[in-house]
């Protein structure tokens, strides 16, 4: 059985995510006038962006937690395991950013991208429960969509229902609810 992480509507979104913030850190650190390749300024330049996160846009913030190692566990910072404490208050400054929804899409959309994003590149952070709704709708809400607050407690109930292994293995809503 594949899992989601698998998918290739998972991965192109996966994929879509970083990218989009690759370029908004290029954009920042072009701005900045801090050069590619140079490491060393790069990783102070994240510092910077980390010491007030409510100053700059979450994909900025999102950018400059994957420049940095955590002290704590070695991995990237924010991304480690739960408990370890640099990565929690880091995974938390993830969310003091700011957040601005595109045009074109529902009020909400980009704060559902951003938490939904956060878990997929973080997913050993969280539970199976709260990684399957997340990851099932990022490709659908970077096209613009977003469940309506109904829709989506229709989901958490039906995801309430599901095994441990059965929600790994989901990879759309439609499945889920098969399932």
């Amino acid at each position: 059985m594949r899992r989601r992480i698998e998918q290739p509507r998972f991965v192109a979104a996966l994929r879509e995510v970083n990218e989009s913030l690759e370029a908004a850190w290029r954009e920042f650190r072009a701005t900045a006038g801090v050069e590619a390749g140079g490491p060393d300024d790069e990783r102070e330049l994240a510092r910077v962006v980390l010491q007030d996160p409510s100053e700059f846009d979450w994909r900025v913030v999102d950018a400059a937690l994957t420049k940095l190692s955590c002290d704590g566990c070695g991995n990237g910072l924010g991304a480690g395991p739960v408990g370890c404490h640099p990565c929690d208050q880091a995974n938390g400054f993830r969310f003091a950013a700011r957040e601005t929804d595109r045009p074109a899409v529902p009020p909400g959309n980009e704060h559902a991208i951003r938490v939904s994003s956060a878990v997929a590149r973080t997913r050993d952070r969280y539970s199976p429960r709260a990684r399957c709704g997340y990851e099932v709708f990022l490709p659908d809400l970077l096209a613009g969509e977003l469940p309506t607050t109904p829709e989506a407690q229709a989901l958490k109930a039906i995801i309430n229902t599901r095994t441990d292994d059965q929600l790994e293995s989901v990879t759309t809503y439609e499945e889920l609810i098969r399932r």
